[in-house]
């Protein structure tokens, strides 16, 4: 098959020329058959890069181009537009990965040239066999899903909703707020949290464009982009939210009340069986814990359940089962936060050893006047006033056995508990900071850090070798690697900085969702510069902590940024669907199932044709493209379009 193919390598600076000899590539793959125009450049993404591929495709009237570049993540899609300009097909392109595959692979430049010879050859046989495809159109569903309801969660709702557009906002907790809502200042600021946040809940509670399903799970996802399909698993309250008035006439009367953790306080104060999280929460209706309630798990509750005798609305209902309801959508915004890890598995800080030894979040809500001491700063071991408090910073984090990434908010967490502690405790406590750095990287926290140091406070540059409880005190030995001193340290209550973790159930949603995990557990965005709120599932993105550790700042700013890519779908009547898709040939297909049972999209599905004969058929707007199901066909029936067997069989034959 005669064929007009041009190549054009591109030296991305000196990304690939320090390593490949582009000059010898490009007179190497111009002698290649079928090549009639070989050419590099500095960078060929570039406009005058552009410009160089879209006039030689009209000058030599091309059937076919090669790039020769960086990851095909990088500029496929725009090289893609480049030769569509220059009047060819989008799709006879094939990307090279000379970047990440020769030159950041090798350091010896004659082998790295060799390789890149191999690569681009197996690149111009493929292109000999590419088809030209047209994309088809799917019409978009203007209505938007955001998973989690922490402050992520609440800003992509409400500029999606101010855009016009329907939101669904699903929580798994009886209550929107997420970490945000556990805490009682921000940094640097020192604004008082529940300031900020409640105003914005109220706003979600109250916005005509946003239903808010709380106390729900995401359980399903079908469809692919403008056209998902999601089941929502509403779990019972046992209280009939429209005839709940949030009275606390249940709550008072629960013969459980003050025995229950109160997992909103970090499991430092008690509750009822009959609860609301804490006293803005949106929605203000309360919530029976199955797990607690005498009636529901021993149906023992007096003559009959307390809560309902004292509900004079009757809105106590105990046979509510778990509801499941449908929503279709365009977009999907993925914003479930994070989690602190548990010190405990750390023997050597004595977390499982020591009540008086707790967490920067069991801090917060000990400074909090809404938290189980009112405010107070009291030893958990004693109910006293602590006389000396020691933070310990980085633990589990910047770790290699344990978390190797930065928390990025515990330094500045610390800093701030400092502030407020010295605020409340007045110069009688002493306050001991063991750090390896402090990381002040955002606006104003350098500043912050500085006014910090200003305030009495110890700074030691180690991590303590242990915390070993005593019958009155805790003793902790740090090794200040500053003064190259060994101090031993007696102390009250120990506060830990922990590693931030993705949410409990990550896992589990990637499965429904259908979206990657980076290897630290986090969403991994598309890609980390260019795309950082994107997934690799058109449609579906993600904000905040879910993707990574970030501060409140951070956080809204990807929020919002998030709500602006799920606008570009949402805007459009219809999106372009791209045709490298799987197809069957349903005279070779033997109707063996194979492909379904494989399909992680539910795309395949088994079909009769009209003399009977069962054959697999593939659902377009499903198809991702990924090629599982054309691996696993014993007939070869399954093919995927810009992977056909006839255009890969040459590539493996030029390489080996």
């Amino acid at each position: 098959m005669n064929r007009k193919i041009g190549v054009f390598v591109c030296h991305c600076g000196i990304n690939i020329s320090k390593t490949v000899d582009v000059e010898a590539l490009t007179k190497y793959t111009s002698l290649l058959d079928d090549v009639v125009v070989s050419e590099n450049y500095k960078y060929m993404c570039s406009d005058l890069g552009a410009q160089l591929i879209k006039k030689s495709i009209k000058k030599h009237k091309l059937d076919g181009v090669v790039i020769a570049c960086c990851s095909p993540r990088m500029h496929e899609h725009t090289f893609r537009q480049v030769v569509e300009d220059g009047g060819l097909n989008q799709f006879n392109v094939e990307i090279v990965n000379i970047r990440e595959q020769c030159s950041w692979a090798h350091e010896d430049k004659k082998s790295a040239t060799e390789k890149a010879k191999s690569l681009v050859r197996a690149a111009v046989a493929k292109t000999r066999m590419l088809e030209s495809l047209e994309s088809s159109t799917i019409a978009v569903t203007p209505k938007a899903l955001v998973i989690g309801g922490g402050i992520a969660g609440i800003q992509t709702s409400l500029d999606l909703a101010n855009a016009g557009y329907k939101v669904s906002l699903v929580e798994r907790s009886p209550s929107i707020g997420g970490r945000m809502a556990q805490l009682d200042k921000t940094f640097p600021t020192l604004d008082c949290s529940s300031c900020i946040l409640t105003p914005k809940m109220m706003e979600v509670s109250n916005h005509p464009n946003i239903e808010l399903i709380t106390y729900a799970e995401v359980t399903s996802v079908d469809g692919s982009i403008g056209n998902y399909t999601v089941k929502i698993t509403k779990h019972p309250r046992y209280v009939d939210m429209e005839k709940c008035t949030g009275c606390d006439d249940c709550a008072a009367a629960c013969r459980m009340k003050g025995r229950v953790p109160n997992e909103f306080d970090m499991n430092m104060g008690k509750r009822g069986a009959v609860y609301i999280p804490f006293p803005q929460a949106i929605p203000l209706k309360y919530t029976i814990d199955p797990k607690y309630c005498l009636f529901l798990t021993r149906d023992k509750c007096g003559t009959s359940p307390a809560c309902q005798d004292a509900c004079a609305p009757k809105a106590i209902d105990f046979d509510q089962k778990d509801e499941e309801i449908e929503r279709t959508v365009g977009a999907i915004v993925v914003a479930t936060g994070y989690d602190l890890m548990d010190p405990a598995g750390l023997y050597e800080y004595g977390y499982n050893y020591s009540s008086d030894v707790i967490t920067t979040l069991e801090l917060e809500r000990l400074i909090s006047s809404s938290g189980p001491t009112l405010g107070e700063i009291l030893r958990p071991s004693n109910a006293e006033k602590p006389k000396s408090i020691t933070f310990i910073l980085c633990v589990g984090s910047r770790d290699e056995t344990e978390y190797q990434w930065c928390c990025r908010i515990g330094c500045m967490s610390a800093l701030k508990h400092v502030y407020l502690l010295r605020e409340k405790l007045g110069d009688d406590v002493e306050i001991n900071i063991c750090y390896n750095d402090v990381r002040s990287f955002g606006k104003g926290y350098e500043e912050f850090y500085r006014t910090i140091r200003g305030v009495n406070a110890n700074f030691f540059r180690g991590r303590p070798s242990e915390v070993r409880p005593m019958k009155d005190h805790l003793k902790i030995d740090i090794f200040d690697t500053m003064t190259s001193k060994l101090f031993e340290v007696k102390t009250d209550m120990v506060v830990l900085v922990p590693a931030l973790v993705p949410r409990v159930g990550s896992d589990e949603l990637t499965r429904v969702l259908h979206i990657s995990q980076s290897g630290d557990g986090f969403f991994l965005e598309a890609h980390p510069k260019l795309r950082p709120m994107d997934t690799f599932t058109d449609g579906i993105f993600i904000a905040g902590c879910c993707q990574g550790p970030k501060d409140i700042q951070d956080s809204v700013s990807q929020a919002s940024g998030a709500a602006s890519r799920a606008l570009t779908i949402l805007s459009k009547k219809e999106l372009e669907i791209e045709p490298l898709i799987a197809q069957v040939n349903e005279d070779v297909c033997s109707g063996c199932g194979i492909c379904v049972s494989i399909c992680s999209f539910n795309a395949i599905e088994l079909v009769k044709d009209e003399d009977g004969k069962t054959h697999s058929k593939v659902n377009e707007a499903l198809c991702k493209g990924c090629g599982a199901c054309v691996g696993s066909c014993p007939s070869g029936a399954m093919q995927q379009h810009g992977f056909k067997d006839n255009q890969m069989l040459p590539m493996v034959d030029e390489t080996v």
